[in-house]
């Protein structure tokens, strides 16, 4: 089982990616914001962040670039999931560090095995 942190200021895409996770066998550790993301990341470890792109406080790229600048969250692969599909937001994604870009709305089934890739499993 696999611990994720999750990044979403919407509590109904929050709840869902929460039960997608879950039926996928994986934790899921819900924040609302960037800088709750970052906190649970140092605090609890995680094998994968999935971080929405526009959320209050602290964005997502704001996020995904303090997670690669820390030695200790460096490592970690991240998931960028936005309905900003433009590939200028795509390409600026990847060129932070992210490992993989979804755009919303995605299938549960497409979320559970960029995971899977990106952990190995």
């Amino acid at each position: 089982m696999a611990k994720l942190i999750i990044a979403e200021d919407s509590s109904f895409m929050l709840r869902l990616l929460q039960t997608t996770i879950k039926k996928g066998g994986h934790e899921g550790i819900a924040c609302k914001d960037g800088v709750e993301a970052l906190a649970a990341t140092r605090e609890h470890g995680a094998d994968l962040v999935l971080l929405d792109l526009v959320m209050p406080r602290l964005d997502g790229l704001a996020t995904l670039a303090e997670l690669k600048r820390d030695p200790a969250t460096a490592g970690i692969p991240v998931v960028i999931l936005t309905s900003r599909g433009e590939s200028l937001t795509r390409e600026e994604s990847e060129a932070s560090g992210a490992a993989a870009f979804l755009t919303k709305p995605f299938s549960p089934t497409a979320l559970l095995e960029t995971i899977k890739n990106l952990i190995n499993e």
